[in-house]
């Protein structure tokens, strides 16, 4: 019985190392500050090692996104965004993880938890946001976000990003800044 416990201490101990270890690889804002990130984001950049994305990169347009809190602390995110000539919305409830700046969300896609890092923003410009989970067994996923608070963010902002990206290992076809989609963009909202 003891030998089982100590064991079983042990498993526990090393899957909080290794979750430890993974935040340790992705920095997050400090000081985060949830009320400054919240309010409307477009998504000007992308970049995944999902093969979904690199098939369906050419196609995939700006999107978007509202950011409001929720009573546990955490973030409703809606986004809005075109797909087949329509424009759709879909809400996604990042839940609050204890360690501000990194929250988590269900997949819907693969059933699996993901963490989502708020690596650095200046609250009024731009946003960088680096999401890690599973898309199956043995399968990691990892997707960079460059959030602007305009539809058109500077130069600048947009050379961070790839060197952001080239930084956490993606590829040159794995990164794409976000073409306007004057459809569904509406800024005055």
């Amino acid at each position: 019985m003891v030998a089982l416990r100590m064991l079983w201490m042990e498993l526990v101990l090393l899957g909080v190392l290794g979750v430890l270890q993974t935040r340790a690889q992705v920095s997050v804002q400090p000081d985060f500050q949830q009320d400054k990130f919240l309010g409307r984001w477009f998504s000007a950049g992308l970049a995944s090692n999902s093969s979904w994305f690199r098939e369906k990169k050419s196609m995939l347009s700006m999107c978007k996104s509202v950011l409001t809190p929720t009573a546990d602390g955490g973030l409703n995110l809606t986004s809005t965004f075109l797909r087949k000539n329509r424009c759709e919305t879909r809400i996604m409830l990042l839940q609050p993880t204890g360690n501000p700046g990194f929250y988590s969300y269900l997949s819907p896609h693969s059933g699996s938890t993901h963490v989502v890092s708020v690596v650095e923003t200046n609250y009024r410009e731009y946003a960088l946001l680096f999401t890690q989970g599973a898309q199956g067994p043995g399968q990691d996923f990892h997707m960079a976000t460059l959030y602007s608070r305009t539809q058109a963010p500077r130069a600048e902002l947009k050379e961070k990003f790839v060197t952001f990206c080239q930084a956490r290992g993606f590829t040159e076809d794995a990164i794409v800044l976000l073409p306007r989609n004057d459809k569904c963009l509406k800024e005055e909202e």
